[in-house]
């Protein structure tokens, strides 16, 4: 910013300033070589105007004979008129694609949501260190998707460009999928006075047949049979919860050293109530005589190995 405003002998443009700083941005380099490959260069690999090295990935013009220079100036000022025209006939149009799939939010929010995915593509994993890594939507805001962080995930930039927005899913119903109740099912109708923490997608509650003191059950608000029926929103939701209810009992009860943490699936694994629910259990030094096996022992015998 300081050589750009010096260079313009002290006042420069933030948009200026704004361009200046892309060309030290390599992801954003990186971006627009997928760009040059996928877009434009294959339209013009399939007109034979170009040609592209396949071991050093340079692009070669395909003309018979070298061109002079007044030709190289014809053509490169038709190249200029033509854009201008493309751009003019496009107005403000040509990315606001882009500008709905941007969210603009803290920094902080972005930290949390990179934090929670240990600085990992959430697609991919590919580390930060090796690609950048961008906060999407996973249902895109062009689509309806909130600015909420339970509809957030980290994608490196490859993983981001790749989705886009084009997934087909008709997303304008949204809201009423994650309405869904059913008439009659305990966690769809829970009293509000039960209820010690929620978030958009999902509730905590304390158990009312606890294992130990503190037992607390996190339950996604649609109504779903089990865990492998949920959404990444409300995993992230339910993820968001667990953590939350994690600290708050660790803050009220010193004695808390460990928990547990388990779903039932299906009849055979012991459900009982078929709207998914996630157990939280703290433990605490010598709540039980052998706590080595853990979960292990849903089936008796299999906890000592």
């Amino acid at each position: 910013m300081l050589k750009e405003l010096v260079k313009s002998g002290g006042v420069s443009s933030r948009e200026d300033i704004a361009k200046a700083l892309l060309l030290y941005d390599p992801s954003q380099v990186e971006y627009y070589e997928q760009i040059v490959d996928n877009m434009v260069g294959r339209v013009l690999r399939g007109r034979s105007v170009v040609d592209r090295d396949r071991k050093t990935k340079d692009y070669r013009l395909e003309l018979s004979g070298e061109l002079t220079s007044h030709e190289q100036e014809e053509l490169i000022e038709l190249c200029e008129q033509k854009l201008e025209e493309f751009l003019g006939n496009r107005k403000s149009d040509l990315y606001s694609h882009r500008r709905l799939a941007t969210g603009k939010f803290s920094g902080t929010l972005r930290y949390e949501v990179l934090k929670r995915a240990k600085f990992r593509c959430e697609l991919c994993g590919t580390s930060a260190v090796e690609k950048a890594l961008h906060v999407d939507h996973i249902v895109p805001r062009s689509k309806g998707g909130p600015d909420e962080i339970n509809n957030f995930q980290a994608l490196c930039y490859s993983c981001n460009s790749n989705k886009g927005n084009k997934d087909d899913t008709d997303f304008r119903s949204w809201g009423e999928f994650y309405g869904k109740r059913q008439a009659d099912c305990l966690f769809c109708e829970t009293p509000k006075d039960r209820i010690v923490s929620e978030n958009e997608l999902a509730y905590a509650i304390r158990d009312a047949f606890p294992v130990t003191e503190g037992h607390t059950l996190v339950i996604p608000k649609r109504h779903v049979a089990d865990y492998f029926d949920l959404e990444q929103p409300e995993l992230n939701a339910i993820n968001q919860l667990i953590t939350n209810q994690k600290l708050t009992l660790e803050s009220d009860d010193s004695t808390i050293e460990g928990f547990n943490i388990g779903i039932n699936c299906g009849e055979v694994a012991g459900q009982t109530i078929f709207h998914c629910h996630v157990h939280l259990i703290p433990r605490r030094k010598g709540d039980v005589e052998q706590p080595k096996g853990g979960v292990r022992g849903v089936i008796a015998g299999k906890a000592a190995y």
